[in-house]
């Protein structure tokens, strides 16, 4: 989750030419700066997050909808396709009411243990959702690796433990993040040029040594969902090989495409991920406010994309979608 942060001089330097640089060890709130750089376009910077916002709460309510009323979707894809979207929502609504507020009303303020608890959670349902493609993952591999076993295997008990699973690791692995930042004491500004709180935001402003925070932010980034990302591609090269043995044409794509939407998920997820990542090691010379924004566009995209990228790709939730629009006309 580092790579959401900002690059250590420009955060430092335009926070302290915007805050009470007065000393103070534990301040009572942080003021969230929003993007820096382009406060004047913030109400116009709102419109698309607002609707992006929007897409996505409606479209993961949909989706929960959806699965919840017709029986033939209570399967494990389906099953981990709501825990997706119960992700999304999440994330979502733990960041931009807050965002929104800045951007409208010039709201900046944030509590302390607020700003601790939004860090948490932006950072624990990104990871939660790391693993629920891991899982998603596993199911797709079962489904055509040993197609007659799906059922036997992935019962529902077993999925019930899955998600149990990604739901301990991802608390248990981010419960540090608000612990080292609590420890800390800030004696040189408490503006942060984001408009959330971000665990390596916080950190740089701390008057300490941070090191063990910065590398346990990368330890999450790569010890954590980095190994997400290689099971997953160990999973899909084992998934294609089955595919390519297929004796038809038709059989190979009629396969293959069980697994698009899954993998467009994916793509949403880490691309852009993969590209912040160089663009803060590598573009030094990017503006402040490029990367802010960037990241910002990063956090909505993903719970934006799930449900259309399921809604599209997958027959019987669009019937089913498409159904239950058509009984509300007639």
């Amino acid at each position: 989750m580092e790579t959401r942060g900002t690059s250590s001089r420009e955060l430092l330097s335009y926070s302290m030419s915007d805050s009470n640089t007065t000393d103070f060890t534990n301040p009572s709130t942080f003021i969230l700066l929003g993007i820096p750089g382009l406060e004047a376009a913030h109400v116009w910077i709102s419109i698309p997050f607002c609707t992006m916002f929007a897409i996505a709460v409606l479209g993961n309510f949909t989706i929960l909808f959806i699965v919840k009323t017709e029986p033939s979707l209570h399967e494990p894809m389906y099953y981990f396709l709501c825990m997706l979207a119960v992700t999304n929502l999440i994330l979502c609504t733990s960041t931009l009411p807050k965002m929104l507020a800045i951007f409208w009303f010039n709201s900046k303020e944030i509590n302390f243990n607020a700003c601790l608890t939004q860090m948490y959670f932006t950072h624990c349902f990104s990871v939660m959702e790391s693993g629920i493609c891991v899982a998603m993952a596993l199911d797709r591999y079962v489904a055509i690796c040993d197609p007659l076993r799906h059922s036997t295997i992935l019962t529902n008990p077993v999925v019930a433990k899955m998600g149990l699973a990604v739901v301990l690791r991802s608390s248990i692995v981010i419960l540090p993040f608000p612990f080292l930042v609590r420890q800390w004491p800030y004696c040189t500004t408490n503006s942060i040029p984001q408009p959330y709180c971000l665990h390596i935001a916080v950190a740089k402003l701390a008057c300490a040594d941070t090191h063990v925070s910065t590398f346990y932010g990368l330890f999450v980034t790569f010890g954590v969902m980095g190994l997400d990302g290689i099971f997953i591609a160990v999973s899909y090269t084992q998934i294609l090989r089955a595919i390519f043995s297929l004796r038809t044409k038709d059989s190979r794509l009629k396969t293959f495409e069980t697994c698009v939407s899954h993998l467009c998920v994916i793509l949403a997820f880490y691309i852009p991920r993969l590209f912040i990542s160089l663009m803060y090691r590598f573009a030094q010379n990017v503006p402040l406010h490029f990367h802010v924004l960037i990241a910002n566009v990063y956090l909505l995209v993903p719970p934006m994309l799930n449900p259309i990228i399921y809604g599209v790709r997958t027959k019987k939730i669009w019937v089913r979608l498409l159904r239950l629009f058509t009984h509300k006309g007639a």
